[in-house]
């Protein structure tokens, strides 16, 4: 049996006189897995992140809505507490979610067709899909 290794393997191990021992937690971390695709991961739980699509409504439900607009401006002062159903756009992909809003609305504006809920809220009117409440019991 040949040993090729005989003359250095006793020898002692070599310290270095100007450089400082890397520490066991640095020595550790160059075992540590590579990710060659930064970022891969996460691209892929977007893409499979789903989202819903608007809903168009039709001329029944725009007038429906209109008049729960106006009773809302009628009963503005008495601060009723509805509960308002909007599209909430994604901010990176196509479609969004429904959100809800529960409370009393502070300001409704035509011309920048807004409406302010009392928490601060604002919701845009073009992304309403329902508005709920005891003041709307009326039309039913």
């Amino acid at each position: 049996m040949n040993n090729r290794y005989d003359e250095i393997i006793n020898l002692p191990h070599h310290v270095s006189k100007t450089r400082p021992q890397m520490p066991m937690s640095d020595r550790a971390a160059q075992f540590a897995p590579f990710a060659a695709l930064t970022g891969y991961d996460s691209a892929i739980r977007e893409t499979g992140r789903l989202t819903d699509e608007r809903i168009e409504l039709d001329e029944e439900a725009l007038t429906a809505l209109d008049m729960k607009y106006q009773l809302l401006m009628d009963a503005f002062d008495d601060a009723p507490e509805v509960t308002i159903t909007y599209f909430q756009p994604d901010e990176r992909k196509a479609g969004g979610k429904y959100v809800s809003a529960v409370g009393a609305v502070k300001k409704i504006d035509d011309f920048e067709r807004r409406i302010t809920m009392q928490d601060g809220a604002k919701i845009p009117m073009d992304d309403v899909l329902s508005i709920e409440g005891e003041l709307f019991s009326v039309l039913e």
